[in-house]
């Protein structure tokens, strides 16, 4: 079912989207906030650039944007899949907690803060061009993947992994120790590390038309914390 969105507000939109039991596919889009928020069970597609917020709280729903996305993509997601066919804004992921967002270009400052996971529910990130400046800051787990595709320059900005006390960080790819915190370790992905991201990084690259083995036969490096209290030192004991 094919929506013209043109003009239309976010609320307006989204009944449009809870009124529909089929596929659908939204043209005109142009900054709406909010698409699809805390929805399931739906298959949306976009055409245009969605604004800040979409898919927060997703808990379910399949979203594919043929564009770009402005910021806080999944912004505290627990289920489901993003899927951006472009570059994205600042915050995707925030307090993420479940679900897949698959970015085909860059991502802006601060991807993944707060991502965390529980039990069964492990939220993956797959960025595949670079990532801006404190991507995963605060992480309490779940998993991210920059892939460095068709990028010149460096693959994450400053002050990666600020604050990190869960999960793991995958850089294809070599990255410097001194470009992260001294809580931070890196080393070289390990089988039993790329084991745990295959059939993402498969299914990331059927999506976007790249050679999965090329992709999966390059080196890793994955960053891990070193403590999972960082912040232990500045506490005052009782």
């Amino acid at each position: 079912m094919l929506f013209n969105v043109t003009g239309l507000g976010f609320k307006e939109l989204n009944e449009k989207l809870r009124g529909s039991n089929s596929p659908v596919t939204l043209s005109g889009c142009c900054g709406q906030r909010f698409i699809a928020s805390g929805m399931k069970d739906k298959c949306i597609t976009i055409e245009g650039v969605p604004g800040n917020a979409l898919g927060s709280y997703l808990n379910g729903a399949s979203i594919t944007v043929n564009g770009n996305a402005q910021d806080a993509v999944g912004d505290t997601m627990n289920d489901g899949e993003i899927i951006i066919h472009g570059n994205i804004g600042d915050a995707a992921g925030y307090a993420m907690r479940g679900g897949k967002i698959y970015i085909k270009g860059n991502a802006g400052y601060r991807a993944g803060i707060h991502m965390k996971e529980y039990k069964e529910k492990v939220p993956v990130m797959i960025i595949g061009g670079s990532a801006g400046s404190f991507l995963g800051e605060y992480q309490a787990g779940g998993i991210i993947v920059v892939l460095a595709l068709n990028t010149s320059g460096k693959i994450v900005g400053n002050f990666p992994c600020t604050g990190m006390h869960g999960g793991k960080v995958f850089f294809r790819g070599n990255v410097l120790q001194n470009d992260f915190p001294q809580n931070i370790t890196l080393r070289s992905a390990t089988s039993a590390d790329m084991g745990s991201v295959t059939e993402q990084i498969s299914e990331y690259a059927s999506l976007f038309g790249y050679d999965k083995e090329k992709i999966l036969n390059s080196p890793f490096t994955v960053a891990v914390p070193g403590s999972k209290n960082p912040y232990k030192q500045m506490y005052v004991a009782n």
